[in-house]
């Protein structure tokens, strides 16, 4: 008896000791609102030969939305698991889902948000691998007017079809106030650049076309106090045709300043993407101003403008150069918090020259805000709720 008593009380410490050592964690975003938007249409059709873009016709729109509001809507699992010496082994696997429907998103994917594997040190940062996160995302969530609220921020504009890549290594490291990232992708998975298909689906790590769809870029933070500023650079080389590689750069610098109850933001991003043989596809310049203010310790207003500065744009290498008006954009919430967990808000936005989030031909955008025949600008309220355990 004495003898299963010591056995028990052995097993009980060494469990003890690995439950200490280790962590799991279940967590997960639901968010949805109800919406609604005029002017709205099918996706116009595009020749990307020709350069001909057809509107459809539309109308007002009455709508659940499939993907969040202020959050996309996810469910995960995060793990750390002590190595000693300050080493950790660390995971993530995010899968996003429509609430509206219960349907994967990401095209179907069960971890199509994140799903990486790597080591972790408490002094010389971490090392991952699969699927994430770009640093240019990473950085800019703390920069951007809305902090990426999905719904009226133009977050593919702003950061490309590209921000989540596969096959994906990246580096993070911490120093008091400084932070650095940076990442290669030996294929980022993305099927297309706007409206033209990428060879692959844009998968890459093909033999004897190593620079097929891959990618990589840096960021590097300055966050102390009030300020805040932050510089990135990401370079993709999306495949239009196997072996021909084409070039989609993008740069940008953004400043925040807190203030009492409120925080100030301001960015610029640069962007210039170009085929194989040097044709341009697009090359634009984005600026945008936000401002955070918590009227109240559950109510936080947020208000934001964008700007898109389009030089050039084309709807496929061999289409003629297009000639748009460029898109500007004015998005605010109100976002009310119940508890800790629960908050529900009001979502405002209008668009002028483009659908909202700059969804245009003219843009590669197809987000599901296609302006009608006819139209010129594009308004968007919803209510919704979310919930985060």
């Amino acid at each position: 008896m004495r003898k299963a008593s010591i056995l028990l009380a052995a097993l009980g410490a060494v469990a003890g000791e690995a439950s200490a050592q280790t962590s799991i964690t279940l967590y997960g975003v639901v968010d949805t609102a109800v919406e609604y938007i005029n002017h709205a249409a099918s996706p116009p059709s595009i020749n990307t030969a020709t350069g001909q873009v057809t509107q459809q016709a539309g109308g007002n729109r009455f709508s659940m939305i499939n993907s969040g509001g202020l959050s996309g809507s996810r469910w995960g699992l995060r793990g750390a698991e002590a190595l000693g010496q300050g080493l950790s082994a660390v995971f993530t696997l995010e899968s996003g889902f429509g609430p509206d429907d219960g349907r994967s998103l990401q095209g179907g994917r069960l971890f199509g948000r994140q799903a990486y594997v790597g080591l972790q040190h408490a002094d010389y940062g971490a090392l991952t691998f699969g699927r994430q996160y770009t640093p240019m995302f990473d950085v800019l969530a703390n920069f951007t007017p809305l902090s990426y609220a999905p719904l009226y921020e133009p977050l593919t504009f702003l950061l490309g079809p590209a921000f989540r890549v596969d096959n994906t290594a990246k580096y993070t490291g911490t120093w008091g106030p400084v932070s650095a990232r940076a990442y290669f992708s030996f294929g980022a998975g993305t099927p297309s650049l706007g409206a033209v298909p990428l060879a692959g689906g844009g998968i890459g790590e093909t033999p004897g076309r190593f620079r097929d769809n891959s990618a990589y870029g840096a960021s590097l933070t300055y966050a102390s106090g009030r300020w805040g500023v932050t510089a990135i650079y990401d370079h993709w080389k999306p495949a239009i045709d196997a072996g021909n590689a084409a070039n989609a750069k993008k740069a940008a610098a953004a400043v925040s300043y807190a203030v009492g109850p409120a925080k100030l933001v301001a960015g610029y991003r640069w962007a210039d993407t170009r085929t194989s043989a040097g044709t341009t596809l697009l090359r634009d310049d984005l600026y945008w101003l936000g401002v955070n203010y918590n009227v109240a310790p559950a109510l936080l207003l947020q208000f934001g403008y964008y700007y898109a500065d389009v030089k050039v744009a084309r709807v496929g290498p061999a289409a003629p150069p297009l000639d748009p008006k460029n898109p500007w954009q004015v998005s605010v919430n109100a976002d009310y918090s119940l508890s800790k967990r629960t908050d529900v808000y009001l979502s405002l936005a209008y668009a002028k020259h483009s659908g909202l989030n700059f969804d245009a031909a003219s843009t590669g955008i197809s987000g599901g805000y296609a302006l009608a025949q006819g139209s010129n600008g594009q308004l968007g309220m919803a209510v919704g709720i979310r919930h985060r355990f």
